[in-house]
């Protein structure tokens, strides 16, 4: 016999028509990306040491999570693979010495750590996403650190030294077919969001240094192609072929990636930017993000506009008028350069007020649909001032992120909602046909008027754990009448809502 639950309070549940209009009296955007970059390379922002133990290193992951969680954050761009390495168990890559100790080490967690990380971030609200570099192979030239396993030892063939770092080369089609491996690996074995890109395709210019691909470009070229053109289209292949095999195995996990901020000057194409920038990402990194719009290979792009709003040479709000121009069949999200905060020449970071006003300028700018924070540590100390202008301005109130342009047209479920039982100080209301479903966005609903509800104030913002079962704390409903539930799916897609009325 089922015991018998402590309360029932009635319900009558009300089908609603999904309008645009009855989310205008929500202050905030409902739909905004609020992401943040957990930099693992070099230990940057988490581990603080690969020798540390898991459990510390699980808290201070949480920590991360918990802190962004509290500024209403939904997404965390965690960084997997640093420099041919990776930070899960791969049949392709050795374990990283930057969460490990030792690079080749097995990680000693009782449970697969990467995992618990993307559990963690979920039952929080928010998105994982897994992010990538494809191309650099080594941090320095210490080679003899790497694990027999390193791509470095096991096909030299593949590498090019530039600098003080060993890279893969992108112009050949073993090394693409590789990161391709590697991201159907992840997308396999790991319930993430997103496969995320960021800016490094070739490396950075260095003066007096010769990228060595030339017998590349001779074996592979196309006749008359010249040879920034080829590294483009291999740039490009990578990009279409990532793409391809995302939505292949996964079609609701996205594909983002985060190019440097100025695609090109004005100076050498009168298409560009009005800037002064030293590198650019289509002439030094041969990166064409917006070939990548065009051809919708991209679910959200984000430019590393990392610069103060009026700096002469490249100024953030001229930058950010630039790609808003640009932007078609992606979703746009802005990032910006917290770990400048009062660290940098730049004096216009002195200013408490720098970074909120970049914010107000992409909400207010239509094309741009969010932002997200490099990186993941620079707000969480000796920044209280900064961080509390975001969270009473910017960032009060929960969010979702924004569903793709490219995704699939929503399949309407009949949801239904069986009981709504109350066990001490939570509601637990058991719904069908939320299998399909992430999280549930709890609304304050007000008094009918013609043939819909208004939904006013969000409630809460509630991970579904059990799919079809969705707990509420007591306090977030005291006093109201009826609330309204809007359901999100994998692909960020809104159910129509359902108004449940309370009966005392």
């Amino acid at each position: 016999m089922k015991k018998k639950p402590t309360t029932i309070i009635a319900f009558v549940v009300s089908l609603l028509g999904t309008s645009c209009s009855i989310f205008q009296p929500i202050p905030q955007p409902k739909s905004e990306f609020r992401g943040f970059w957990v930099a693992t390379v070099v230990n940057i922002d988490w581990p603080r040491n690969g020798a540390d133990p898991v459990e510390k290193q699980k808290n201070d992951f949480l920590e991360i999570l918990d802190f962004y969680d509290d500024l209403n954050f939904n997404t965390a761009i965690v960084q997997v693979r640093t420099a041919g390495d990776a930070f899960y168990n791969s049949h392709f890559a050795p374990w990283s010495r930057f969460l490990t100790g030792t690079e080749g080490q097995k990680q000693e967690a009782h449970e697969n750590l990467l995992t618990w990380m993307i559990r963690e971030t979920h039952k929080r609200g928010m998105e994982f996403h897994a992010w990538l570099n494809p191309y650099r192979a080594t941090f320095d030239l210490r080679t003899n650190i790497l694990s027999p396993t390193h791509d470095f030892n096991l096909h030299p063939e593949w590498m090019v030294q530039y600098g003080k770092k060993y890279y893969y080369n992108p112009g050949l089609p073993e090394v693409r077919n590789r990161m391709i491996q590697v991201i159907d690996e992840i997308i396999t074995n790991y319930d993430i969001d997103a496969i995320h890109f960021d800016d490094y395709f070739y490396p950075y210019t260095i003066n007096d240094e010769v990228f060595q691909d030339s017998l590349s470009f001779a074996h592979h070229g196309l006749p008359n192609q010249s040879l920034e053109d080829w590294r483009r289209s291999n740039i490009d292949s990578l990009i279409k072929n990532s793409h391809e095999i995302i939505k292949a195995r996964k079609p609701w996990v996205q594909f983002g990636v985060s190019p440097f901020g100025v695609w090109k000057n004005q100076s050498t194409d009168p298409q560009g930017s009005d800037t002064r920038a030293g590198q650019t990402t289509y002439e030094n990194l041969f990166a064409d993000p917006l070939l990548w719009m065009e051809k919708e290979w991209l679910d959200y792009l984000i430019p590393q506009v990392y610069w103060s709003m009026e700096l002469p040479v490249a100024s953030h709000h001229k930058i950010v008028d630039w790609w808003s121009g640009k932007v078609q069949n992606t979703n746009l999200y802005i990032g910006n350069g917290p770990y400048k905060i009062r660290n940098n020449s730049d004096k216009a970071w002195d200013d408490k007020k720098e970074l909120p006003n970049q914010l107000t300028l992409a909400r207010n700018t239509d094309a741009v649909s969010g932002n997200a924070f490099f990186s993941a540590k620079s707000l969480m100390k000796n920044n209280e001032d900064v961080v509390a202008i975001l969270k009473k301005r910017h960032y009060k109130r929960a969010s979702i992120p924004p569903a793709s342009p490219l995704a699939r047209k929503a399949v309407k479920s009949q949801i239904s909602l069986n009981s709504l039982i109350k066990k001490n100080d939570t509601v637990y209301m058991d719904f069908d046909n939320l299998e399909n479903y992430r999280y549930a966005m709890v609304y304050a609903s007000g008094k009918r008027k013609r043939m819909e509800y208004p939904i006013k104030k969000l409630l809460a913002k509630i991970p579904l754990e059990n799919r079809n079962v969705v707990p509420l704390p007591v306090y977030r409903i005291a006093g109201k009448k009826q609330m309204a539930f809007v359901f999100i799916d994998r692909y960020r897609r809104e159910s129509e809502p359902i108004v449940v009325h309370l009966k005392r």
